[in-house]
């Protein structure tokens, strides 16, 4: 299942001519949890006896063995053929009731040991997701955003691998920022229709706690907000990737983040506050 920007660029750009995703990265999510070693032993397989090429480059880059602890693996990405504009990366499913922000699985393959990585809150981008005229599943964007607001409810630290612009981007502010960018693709009334299929998603993937996690949903956003050099950063990544074909001022990127708050975030927030299930 595709994951990530080019899921959200999928469903908002369209085919036309001028519709572009920037992005150097496919992130491709495999279900279920139980079979993620298998099947991601077996398309990685499939695809280096296709000419794929493993991505040696940054921090880990190299296979591990079976001493190798299990964080400190390399992920699974692989080049295509005749191409190192852009590689795929095999992730795998997060389990729900797991509280780490990102756990490993083992990947043993004939060139060493790899690891496929998990993210916490992941789980709600697959809801619903439609299948494509290609034969895989494509997450909404509606449920990207959600998952990336339920996974920064705060700016953290960490920064990104790759420059933009010549800048160190905080993951956090990446991954908030493609919340705004998807909201401004979505057109003038897009998010209005987010709380419903947020809801829908939270009492599917995490029933019982799913109106603790609405109620706090909007936090990393305001964070965003209120600090005017990470929504610069925010900014920065979505004109280099999202909205690259509309590139916005920060007095536009401002406004767009505040109508989220108030055409989504506000209204699940309400939700989360009243009665029954």
């Amino acid at each position: 299942m595709i994951v990530g920007s080019l899921a959200a660029g999928y469903h908002l750009l369209g085919d036309g001519k001028e519709a572009q995703v920037q992005t150097k990265d496919i992130d491709c999510l495999l279900l279920p949890r139980v079979e993620a070693v298998r099947a991601g032993g077996q398309v990685a397989g499939d695809l280096l006896a296709a000419r794929w090429r493993p991505r040696n480059e940054g921090e880990h880059a190299r296979p591990g063995d079976e001493n190798t602890p299990d964080r400190a693996l390399p992920a699974v990405r692989l080049w295509p053929p005749d191409s190192k504009e852009w590689f795929i990366e095999l992730l795998a499913a997060h389990d729900p009731a797991d509280s780490a922000d990102t756990r490993w699985l083992r990947l043993p393959l004939p060139g060493g040991h790899f690891g496929l990585p998990s993210y916490r809150y992941l789980d709600v981008a697959t809801h619903g997701a439609p299948m494509t005229e290609f034969g895989l599943r494509c997450a909404r964007p509606s449920l990207l955003a959600l998952s990336n607001l339920l996974r920064n409810p705060e700016i953290r630290p960490e920064t990104m691998d790759a420059l933009v612009e010549g800048r160190r981007i905080r993951r956090s502010n990446k991954d908030l920022g493609r919340v705004v960018a998807i909201a401004r693709l979505s057109g003038a009334d897009g998010a209005r229709e987010w709380p419903g299929v947020w809801v829908d998603a939270l009492r599917a993937c995490h029933g019982d706690v799913w109106r603790p996690l609405a109620g706090r949903t909007g936090n990393g956003l305001r964070a965003l907000l209120a600090s005017g050099s990470d929504l610069e950063e925010a900014r920065v990544t979505c004109n280099a990737g999202l909205l690259a074909r509309g590139p916005v001022t920060l007095e536009q990127y401002r406004r767009e983040a505040e109508r989220v708050l108030v055409d989504a975030i506000e209204p699940i927030e309400e939700l989360a506050q009243g009665g029954g299930d």
